[in-house]
């Protein structure tokens, strides 16, 4: 089939060269592409979030594309900057792929890294080598994957159910319908956003997790929901993509696993279930479990593990993936988010109708999320559960001792439950206060930005509150709750990601105890710091939107 310019690339000489390799040429400009500054390769090959600002050099999210020591991070369920550690790797990478492209083809060259990438992933988080990883720019790029998939197997259009609708990354209203979630897509094509991918669209269900008319808690109701929206789709004759959360925003799950365990009883082959793990906040034995069942696992290199934005993936059980070589007619829409690279070695069939289009961005985010990926495993399993259980045991304390926090409790299913470290929550979801009185969304937003800057300037206090304010910290973006008859307010978040586990870790238990120790040290600094904001009135007026969970 004919296939589109990526948009910017019209009236350039042989974009095709450039772009796509359908001749001789193509392979020589791809090696020219890595010769890019790392920085801009670091941030290319994703959607308009990547972008970074012309006048602060951040994207969407505040993060900078290199190393940024000075700020501390906390903001592992947005995005976090990336590491010196890895930002290393990131360099390695890339002059070890530029060495191999002597001596083979780039797309050869290429293909070899990410299989190997494949084996790395699978490593580190002990899956059987039948389990493929599909590699994507994000995770929200991976629901299309997983609906592109769905239909295939299910060999008919399912109705997709998003089980925590409201829990969920704003890229999921459009991709569990088959719609385009941005203006621009990762491989660089100009779409419509919201218009319908071809051959992609259908029909979704969307269940919120937050119980109506009780403040900010999860609902006790959510497997009844559940299975209540599968059995009045399967009786219209449609078949279900059920997209359950493992672990939200908040750090809710659902629904249990005695549910999924009705559902799969119930209706065999008629219902196909992919986990959105895209926050990666669950142990090693969960995940496996999910794919022992046949599910398919959303995940990403760049929320729990720190990795930068945006490095995406789909997880495939084997025996799914064996209906791919009998697949023939393939929505037209879906080369707009994938080329060959992506999927595995394996899909001969599949791989062969698209473009050998390398994302070098894509690659050189997943090798610096491997990096703290293979970090943090590597820190004895006793540690990361006792330092996880520590951290949240001590940002519950502070933020119940705060006057201007009110905290957000975990949700039932997380408490107790057998996930090795995760069976603490890694998420601190809060609401600010003013005067005993809920802080407004643009004071709330205002808090969120000011946390990053050096405020020091703006406050009237002693040395030590001018040094506090000073501090610059990346938190959890705001999360807009629509209450009914009520305000929408704001959460914010602080959360614990691997990094913090791996820079903690010593063999030297006194040292690793005073590492802690250092890190709840500036968990109270970001508390007393919004303290500082919200008595001096720093929140100035900015512009809400932009500053949400996108």
């Amino acid at each position: 089939m004919p296939r589109r310019e990526p948009f910017g690339m019209r009236g350039r000489a042989s974009p095709r060269l450039e772009m796509q390799g359908a001749a001789a040429g193509g392979s020589r400009n791809r090696l020219r592409d890595l010769f890019t500054p790392l920085d801009t390769l670091l941030v290319s090959g994703g959607d308009p979030r990547l972008s970074l600002d012309p006048t602060g050099r951040v994207n969407a999210y505040g993060c900078p594309a290199s190393p940024e020591p000075a700020i501390w991070n906390f903001a592992s369920s947005t995005a976090s900057t990336i590491s010196q550690a890895a930002y290393d790797r990131v360099a390695l990478a890339r002059e070890e792929l530029m060495h191999k492209c002597l001596f083979d083809e780039v797309e050869v060259a290429f293909n070899a890294r990410c299989e190997d990438l494949r084996d790395e992933l699978r490593g580190h988080l002990q899956l059987s080598p039948r389990v493929d990883v599909v590699f994507s720019p994000s995770g929200t790029d991976s629901q299309l994957h997983a609906l592109f998939l769905a239909r295939t197997m299910l060999g008919a259009r399912p109705v997709t159910i998003v089980v925590g609708a409201d829990q969920t990354g704003s890229g999921t209203t459009h991709t569990a319908r088959g719609h385009h979630f941005s203006a621009l897509t990762a491989s660089g094509f100009a779409v419509r956003k919201d218009a319908a991918v071809a051959g992609l669209a259908g029909a979704s269900v969307s269940l919120p997790l937050r119980a109506p008319g009780a403040g900010i808690a999860m609902r006790t109701d959510a497997d009844e929901a559940v299975l209540h929206a599968i059995e009045a789709t399967i009786a219209q004759g449609a078949p279900v993509l059920l997209q359950i959360v493992d672990s939200s925003k908040l750090g809710w799950r659902a629904p249990s696993a005695a549910c999924l365990d009705e559902i799969a009883r119930r209706w065999p082959r008629k219902v196909q279930i992919v986990v959105d793990a895209c926050q990666a906040r669950l142990g090693r034995r969960r995940l496996r479990s999910h794919l022992d069942r046949g599910h398919m696992v959303l995940i990403t290199g760049s929320k729990f593990f720190g990795g930068p934005a945006f490095s995406g993936a789909l997880l495939v059980p084997k025996g799914l993936s064996r209906s791919l070589d009998r697949v023939e007619g393939i929505a037209p829409g879906i080369f707009d988010y994938a080329g060959r690279c992506d999927w595995p070695m394996a899909w001969t069939a599949l791989r062969s109708r698209f473009e050998p289009r390398p994302n070098f961005g894509q690659w050189l985010r997943w090798e610096a999320a491997l990096a703290e990926i293979g970090s943090y495993y590597a820190v004895p399993g006793a540690f990361r559960a006792e330092m996880l259980a520590e951290l949240a045991a001590g940002i519950d304390s502070m933020i119940a001792l705060s006057p201007s926090l009110r905290s957000v409790p975990a949700a039932t299913e997380v408490a107790g439950i057998d996930d090795e470290e995760f069976a603490q929550p890694t998420i601190f979801p809060f609401t600010l206060l003013c005067d005993g009185k809920p802080v407004s969304i643009a004071e709330t937003t205002a808090v969120y930005r000011a946390l990053a800057r050096d405020v020091s300037a703006e406050i009237s206090g002693s040395a030590e509150d001018r040094h506090v304010a000073a501090q610059r910290y990346l938190i959890g973006q705001p999360v807009r709750l629509e209450r009914e008859d009520e305000t929408p307010r704001a959460l914010l978040r602080l959360c614990v990601g691997a990094r913090l586990v791996t820079e903690a870790w010593s063999p030297d238990r006194a040292e690793a105890q005073r590492n802690v120790q250092h890190l709840l040290d500036h968990i109270a600094h970001v508390l007393v710091k919004i303290e500082l904001l919200l008595a001096g009135g720093t929140a100035a007026s900015v512009p809400v939107k932009s500053a949400f969970e996108v």
